[in-house]
């Protein structure tokens, strides 16, 4: 080797070219994420006819789901979880008095429309607005502590905010008979309504209750105004909370929840974290509220009961805590549950096993009779217990596992027929 060889300069290694993402971005999301928002803008889009799956007039008609008033009930009660699911599902803060926050929306919305407009754009920027301030002041005192003492002082205030509602604010709530519009209020932008009027509440004149009907065969489906309306803030709020979750800030919700301790160590306070998701979550809760009232224009303390906050931990962990659609798929369930189940009587049940002996028929009734109508909390509660025990990540883990099973399934035949193919080419 000569001198030259043996001093000469080594070759300056090029930089690597970065590496692309997968998939790219679509609307500031991952393909995945992307396909999930897509998936729940189809159901929303063909609820009306997925939720209608038997005939009019059927004995089976009785599970239907598919009228406006449950579908807006589906679209509110997932905002509301999905907002609930970014304190509790990233931070781990469990809160037991997110309704005051529902109320105070409702009772934000319905003013704006006695006062202003029956349009419900001021109304829900209004209630997400007071719903938003409220809560802060909520969060700034609850987030003190953690825990089960965090939870407790959240329902204490829930608890003082529907005591106030149903009986010292009685001027501004209406206490016990709650309030509702009336023909004769003062609303500054709109046109005096006629005597004996029911007002309406409208999106630029479209009238949230304006419904048409679509028959095809022996099956009628009902396309709402509300519902769709409704049904587009949702989709909203759901991309909305998939950014935040892929955000840094969702990041930091995360290390919260994983170890706050460490996180003190670093010199960074989880405080402002926790206090913001506090709020963007009431915030969530309140645009809920202005939706019921744009829905239904009636607002009681009822709202704000502590078991309206029950039931949004319910959504939120029967549908999986901390991922994306499963608070949307728990409220779902739980509404399902709530608006269906509930009107199954001990005659329909005497209908549905008529066919049986008379003897028999009275036996599978009273054993049924008690997990329907009146009692349908208990099918709840068993249903509940059973995912806790057996999928502690909710509906969505259930899914997660039946996927898993077909794709093993899908693998074992593909090998079996790869083995088969292998063996004939050798003999």
């Amino acid at each position: 080797m000569t001198d030259q060889a043996q001093h000469a300069p080594a070759a300056t290694p090029k930089p690597a070219a970065p590496a692309r993402a997968k998939g790219g971005s679509l609307l500031g999301l991952g393909r995945k994420d992307f396909m999930l928002l897509l998936f729940v803008a189809a159901l929303i889009l063909f609820a009306p006819f997925l939720l209608n799956p038997f005939p009019a007039g059927s004995a089976m008609a009785q599970f239907n789901a598919g009228y406006p008033d449950l579908m807006q009930r589906f679209v509110i009660f997932g905002i509301f979880a999905i907002g609930f699911n970014i304190l509790f599902g990233l931070t781990g803060y469990l809160s037991f008095g997110h309704a005051a926050f529902l109320g105070v929306g409702s009772y934000a919305g319905i003013w704006m429309m006695k006062l202003l407009t029956l349009n419900v754009i001021p109304a829900i920027v209004a209630s997400v607005v007071v719903a938003g301030l409220f809560s802060l002041v909520v969060g700034f005192i609850s987030l003190r502590r953690s825990g089960i003492y965090f939870s407790i002082l959240t329902l204490a205030f829930a608890m003082m905010s529907y005591a106030l509602a149903y009986s010292v604010l009685t001027p501004i709530t209406g206490g016990e008979t709650g309030l509702q519009l009336k023909y004769f209020d003062p609303r500054v932008l709109d046109a005096p309504l006629e005597a004996g009027v029911t007002p309406r509440a409208n999106l630029f004149g479209i009238d949230m209750q304006a419904s048409t009907n679509m028959r095809f065969g022996a099956w009628i489906f009902t396309l709402n105004a509300g519902y769709y309306i409704a049904g587009v803030v949702m989709l909203i709020a759901f991309y909305l909370s998939i950014r935040l979750f892929r955000s840094p800030f969702g990041m930091m919700l995360r290390a919260v929840k994983s170890n706050q301790n460490r996180l003190n160590y670093t010199g960074i306070s989880p405080k402002p974290y926790t206090l913001a998701a506090f709020v963007i979550s009431g915030m969530y809760a309140g645009l809920a509220g202005g939706l019921l009232v744009a829905m239904d224009t009636q607002v009681g303390a009822e709202r704000m009961f502590w078991t309206a906050s029950g039931e949004v931990v319910l959504m939120t962990i029967l549908g999986g805590a901390g991922t994306l659609i499963g608070p949307v798929l728990g409220s779902g369930f739980i509404k399902y549950f709530e608006n269906i189940v509930s009107k199954i009587n001990e005659s329909t049940l005497n209908a549905w096993f008529s066919f049986l002996p008379d003897g028999l028929q009275d036996v599978v009734v009273a054993i049924i009779y008690p997990f329907v109508g009146k009692g349908w909390h208990l099918t709840l509660g068993l249903l509940f217990m059973a995912v806790v025990i057996f999928l502690p990540g909710g509906l969505v883990q259930g899914g997660q596992k039946l996927v898993t099973v077909f794709r093993r399934d899908r693998k074992s035949a593909d090998a079996e027929k790869a083995a088969a193919e292998q063996r004939q080419t050798q003999e």
